[in-house]
């Protein structure tokens, strides 16, 4: 098995033929997205030290924690493009957060986390929880930043979670997070047909990038060189979390600029081209 993406993402999708920049050349794209915006004092703040610096191109906001309205005037008068960073595993801290949001949302949290399967099963037990508990962030969030969000995530990525992912509770025609993709081999052939099944969903309602990748591990540095030469003709996404001091470090040096020499890390979080990013059921060799 190839090792250049080893620990990353099953690459399995290819844009179509027509996602084109408009000149007859295939329309590429970095995006080097922070999550976690909004949940602390701190993970905003070095976030917001790496938007200044342009080393990420987006942030994912939370709601109804501890730093997320201040966070969210932050983004507005400063331009930082945010998302909405879906929260159903780590439990509420702002002190303006209703207690019965609160409840309803713990119920989630030891839901999820209390079993490893559980994302993956649809609990009708909880349909009204999760109903409830996501309509809430999503209009926080409007709240918060003036506008519905038009591009969500999830923290822990649980916006792909069974009870999210078929009761259709995301907008649709939101931009949403894709599986991470992970090279040929990687992954058991069970794991790797449910991620596609998930994706192959998600595009029916959604727009997606073509890719999919965490920024650690930072090594081998061959995997990040193939995953940013990817973006020459593909759009693809990086998550990053800027509280981690490796991936920090790494954002506000001097190796990032070395290594995106070539590859323009992108203002903001966009697909450049409507459909591109929509992922269809074929293997890259």
């Amino acid at each position: 098995m190839p090792s250049s993406l080893k620990s990353s993402e099953e690459i399995v999708s290819i844009p179509p033929a027509s996602c084109t920049d408009g000149a007859g050349t295939r329309a590429g794209r970095l995006i080097i997205n922070a999550d976690d915006w909004g949940r602390d004092l701190e993970t905003t703040q070095r976030i917001h030290e790496c938007t200044a610096r342009g080393s990420v191109s987006s942030v994912s906001a939370m709601v109804f924690m501890e730093d997320s309205a201040r966070a969210a005037g932050v983004a507005k008068e400063e331009g930082i493009d945010a998302g909405l960073h879906l929260n159903l595993t780590t439990p509420f801290t702002s002190a303006n957060c209703a207690a019965g949001l609160a409840d309803r949302q713990q119920q989630l949290v030891r839901y999820l986390k209390g079993n490893r399967f559980a994302r993956t099963v649809f609990n009708p037990l909880l349909r009204r929880q999760f109903d409830y508990v996501v309509a809430a962030q999503i209009d926080e969030y409007s709240k918060l930043y003036g506008a519905k969000p038009d591009r969500i995530d999830g923290h822990h990525h649980m916006h792909l979670c069974a009870n999210v992912l078929f009761g259709e509770l995301l907008p649709s025609g939101t931009v949403v997070r894709r599986n991470f993709s992970f090279e040929p081999g990687e992954k058991s052939l069970v794991n790797r047909l449910y991620r596609r099944f998930v994706d192959g969903l998600l595009t029916r309602r959604h727009r997606l990038t073509d890719y999919f990748f965490s920024l650690s591990p930072l090594e081998p540095s061959a995997r990040l060189e193939k995953i940013f030469s990817l973006a020459h003709r593909f759009v693809v996404e990086v998550e990053t979390h800027p509280v981690s001091s490796e991936e920090y470090s790494f954002l506000v040096g001097e190796e990032l600029l070395r290594w995106t020499a070539n590859t323009r890390i992108a203002p903001r979080f966009a697909i450049p081209v409507e459909g591109c990013g929509r992922r269809i059921d074929a293997r890259r060799s």
